[in-house]
């Protein structure tokens, strides 16, 4: 999971271990639509139980609202890992923490450039080592003033306390100092040139509230509410996977959102949610992580739904064990060790077709994948050149493995330098169609290559993931505008200290030609020769084999235009409501009965459910959770 916004950062992976850098947010989520998933007219008994279930709660919820007011009521697909801004990485939680609290800086709708957020103006010294922010004056939900104290106190708790650098610590770990002259000055010294300054995804929070936090690594902020927050929804209620509720804060700066409450509802089943849809229980899904191609088509033809479609912000691939190993030299987890030869992981790749995969199980709702970060971030994106692509090509795949030493025996398997037949196991998400449909695929292809696979779909992948105990696992991330988070997940200091430890890595990745890019990108303040380390970046990290990006996957969700009248989103030309770099599209709707009109951004997407006021988060666990972020997390 931001995501990484932290709002983008959101990631489909394991939960992470400390500090890094990501999906956020929001991130989210990766948008597979799988071909085989079963659509909402013909669910299966277990999903027509899970719809009973689920009705009964949100008839509970709306029994249990007495306020009246416009409910805006969005179906998703992840359950929070924690409200705690230091330690939220799924997309779902780092989206929420954008509506809670309030970040330096914020990205423009139109085209995700930096724009004022808690700071109005910033400026940076001439050695580019100082940087200064004028903090606005604004006030916390409880009345007492936001100051530059504030953001000066979240910074430092980051750069000194392990526990509260789990989610975003990769932002702080180049600050030498940071000091709030004045209520409204925040200066914060570099040790080295840093470029993400106006790309800081850090929800700053109260000092008067967190201050009184003991134990940062284990303080979820999901007891007392309503919770102190300064952003555009005050968080009011929380029900561990079921349910957010958040009500609209009147005093907002940017002005007050039209909906009186935002509550995300969590399914687990997709097809559930789909039918609370239909229904009017929910006015908008964001599907698992996107709706599938059959789910989207069927909604299509319902006069009162609109089904939104955009180039989306995630990646999925498939993550190759590399040996898991801690920062003080302890190996640990099982991968097998075939996969440390470069020419294996290579071979896999090669044997994976990806056009099958975005026209059979995306059914053309995706791009085919070549580098790390999506062609939607046009100055980032990289792809390899004819002599450096593995393409699908099982004869040369076969090749490889034989010049490995893994040949097949008299029944035409593939064995191991144990003498034992190779057979992966593959980490899969058990509540994700997509996940399923191209491990099928996988079992298929590599087959013919003669290795087997097992597909390990689980409804908690994060440990296992965490313990190393995996060969391969569908991953995949919510990817910034500013991408610095996605790539620290793969630098060596993202490791956990020790195996206890969490670390802030996404596949326990350490290469060191990798690592020295990352901080020559990261001190490039020259936006085309940072782009072209970036790319340098990218290409290293496809040459290694660790991270096979499979698709781009589309945002494919849906909404009720019954219950909303306009909608945001992101980019507005053609873009996605949910895990968006920003708080643009929950704050920006508009009631369909409301006689406002929407700014000009406009109307695809976000659904307003008048529903009593809750909004359930209903199943499906996140694609991968998340090790730390810094979103988005998509996020993400």
């Amino acid at each position: 999971m931001n995501t990484q916004d932290q709002h983008g950062r959101g990631r489909t992976g394991p939960r992470p271990r400390r500090a890094r850098l990501l999906a956020a947010t929001g991130a989210a989520a990766l948008v597979l639509a799988s071909g085989l998933a079963t659509p909402a007219a013909s669910a299966a008994p277990q999903a027509r139980a899970a719809q009973g279930a689920q009705a009964q709660e949100a008839a509970k919820a709306q029994k249990d609202d007495k306020s009246g007011g416009k409910v805006l009521t969005v179906a998703v697909a992840q359950s929070v890992d924690s409200l705690s801004p230091f330690l939220a990485v799924k997309l779902v939680s780092t989206s929420i923490n954008r509506l809670m609290y309030e970040y330096l800086t914020n990205y423009d709708p139109k085209d995700a450039h930096a724009i004022p957020g808690l700071a109005t103006k910033w400026e940076a010294s001439p050695d580019k080592l100082t940087w200064t922010y004028t903090i606005r004056n604004t006030k916390w939900s409880d009345g007492q003033p936001v100051t530059a104290e504030d953001a000066a106190w979240t910074f430092n708790k980051m750069m000194t306390d392990e526990g509260a650098a789990t989610a975003n610590g990769s932002f702080v770990g180049n600050f030498e100092k940071v000091t709030a002259p004045s209520p409204t000055q925040l200066v914060i010294k570099l040790k080295k040139p840093q470029a993400t300054m106006t790309a800081l995804d850090v929800p700053i929070v109260p000092k008067h509230v967190w201050e009184k936090v003991t134990d940062f690594s284990k303080f979820n902020n999901d007891k007392s509410f309503p919770i102190v927050g300064d952003g555009p929804f005050v968080l009011t209620d929380y029900k561990a996977d079921s349910y957010v509720r958040l009500k609209a804060n009147k005093d907002f700066w940017r002005g007050a959102p039209k909906f009186d409450e935002l509550v995300f509802r969590y399914y687990k089943d997709q097809d559930a949610a789909v039918a609370a849809l239909r229904k009017g229980e929910v006015s908008f899904v964001a599907g698992s992580p996107s709706l599938t191609p059959a789910q989207a088509a069927s909604l299509k033809s319902d006069k009162n739904i609109h089904v939104n479609e955009g180039p989306g912000r995630r990646f999925y691939a498939l993550a190759t064990n590399p040996g898991a190993q801690a920062k003080n030299g302890t190996k640990f987890g099982d991968g097998d060790p075939s996969l440390l030869d470069e020419r294996v992981r290579h071979a896999l790749f090669m044997a994976v077709d990806r056009k099958a995969i975005v026209d059979k199980v995306f059914q053309g709702h995706a791009v085919e994948g070549q580098g790390y970060i999506p062609p939607r971030f046009s100055t980032y994106f990289w792809k390899p050149s004819s002599g450096q692509e593995l393409a699908y090509d099982p004869a040369k795949a076969g090749q490889l493995l034989d010049e490995a030493g893994y040949k097949k025996n008299s029944d035409g398997k593939r064995v191991g330098k144990d003498g034992k037949p190779l057979n992966y196991r593959v980490l899969c998400h058990a509540t994700d169609p997509n996940d399923k449909a191209v491990g099928k695929y996988l079992q298929e292809w590599w087959a013919k290559l003669g290795i087997g696979i097992t597909l390990d779909c689980l409804d908690n992948v994060t440990d296992p993931w965490l313990a190393g105990k995996y060969d391969l696992a569908f991953d995949g991330w919510s990817v910034n505008p500013d991408p610095d988070f996605v790539l620290s997940i793969h630098t060596c200091d993202a490791r956990p200290q020790t195996p206890k430890d969490t670390g802030a890595t996404d596949n326990f990745i350490c290469d060191k030609a990798y690592d020295d890019l990352y901080a020559k990108q990261l001190a490039e303040y020259d936006p085309a020769k940072r782009a072209d380390l970036v790319k340098q970046m990218e290409s290293r990290l496809y040459d290694l084999g660790y991270m096979n990006v499979m698709a781009y996957p589309n945002a494919v969700e849906a909404y009720r235009t019954d219950q909303i009248k306009s909608i945001t989103t992101m980019p507005s030309s053609a873009g996605n409501i949910y895990g968006q770099d920003g708080y643009w599209s929950w704050w920006s709707a508009v009631p369909a009965d409301s006689g406002d009109s929407s700014d000009g951004s406009s109307s695809t997407g976000v659904v307003i459910g008048i529903v009593a006021g809750v909004v359930v988060l209903v199943g499906l666990a996140v694609l991968f959770t998340v090790r730390r972020r810094a979103t988005a997390e998509d996020r993400e």
